[in-house]
């Protein structure tokens, strides 16, 4: 096993788009072919951000909102988010939706989609051995850092302004990714889809851990609008995902298996 004198070369990055903060952090791999990749995966982003924003009056999706565009018309891509995105609201009967005051609005589900896409074309460089790709405060990790140290995250504690929550590790796991939904960064931004607007329920944040971040980051918003009680017990029910809650009270509350990914 690699010592720390062999340790495999890290190539850092940080981008700002979509309204966030992009962090990268490769391991591996010939420095100056991720290099490429990381530019590839950047001008991604900021194609994510020109097609799907609703903040611009020209991206695809706000003229696909206005009838000025159809699906088949727009990139392939907006074809492949809103298909992901109705599995989503499938799976989370209702709970998750890509509508916001009765227009399509798929924001919930393009960031973590995103993140998940550029981690793996990063991933898939030869030699690189991991990929830590976080967007703001979503991460998908990607294989090691490097000899036997696993990735890991700090889960911000809500309630404590600069604490920690919990820390998630990946150890034993080739991709782990690690979403939170709340009110603390963004104020009450996420809509209960039966009413259409703010979710009033018992809880600041939902933190969920699972293999891809395109699930899991839709998870934590659905988990959020449902409230602690039918959030946990839904989670509970979804496979390969653990998650963390914690209420406006204070009460921390977990699915069985949560205490496998921390360390």
């Amino acid at each position: 096993m690699a010592d720390s004198a062999e340790a495999p070369a890290a190539v850092r990055h940080a981008e700002e788009t979509m309204g966030t903060v992009f962090s990268f952090d490769v391991r591996g791999g010939e420095p100056a072919a991720v290099r490429a990749a990381l530019d590839e995966a950047v001008a991604g982003l900021h194609r994510v951000d020109e097609v799907f924003s609703t903040y611009r009056e020209d991206s695809q999706i706000s003229r696909l909102r206005r009838g000025e565009l159809t699906v088949a018309e727009c990139d392939p891509e907006v074809a492949e988010v809103l298909e992901l995105a109705t599995e989503a609201e499938r799976r989370s009967d209702g709970w998750f939706s890509t509508s916001y005051r009765g227009r399509l609005d798929p924001t919930g589900i393009v960031k973590g989609w995103a993140v998940e896409r550029a981690a793996r074309r990063l991933a898939d460089v030869p030699g690189v051995c991991g990929v830590n790709l976080n967007g703001g405060g979503d991460v998908q990790l990607l294989g090691t850092p490097g000899g036997q140290r696993p990735w890991r995250v700090g889960v911000a504690d809500p309630l404590r302004p600069g604490g920690l929550a919990a820390v998630v590790s990946a150890a034993g796991t080739a991709e782990l990714s690690v979403a939170t939904s709340g009110t603390a960064e963004r104020g009450d931004h996420i809509v209960d889809p039966r009413t259409g607007r703010s979710a009033v329920t018992d809880l600041v944040a939902v933190t969920v851990v699972g293999p891809r971040l395109t699930w899991v980051d839709c998870w934590a918003t659905a988990a959020f609008a449902m409230g602690s009680r039918e959030g946990l017990a839904w989670l509970e029910s979804l496979p390969d995902v653990e998650a963390l809650l914690i209420t406006a009270g204070d009460e921390v509350r977990c699915t069985g298996g949560l205490a496998t990914r921390l360390g």
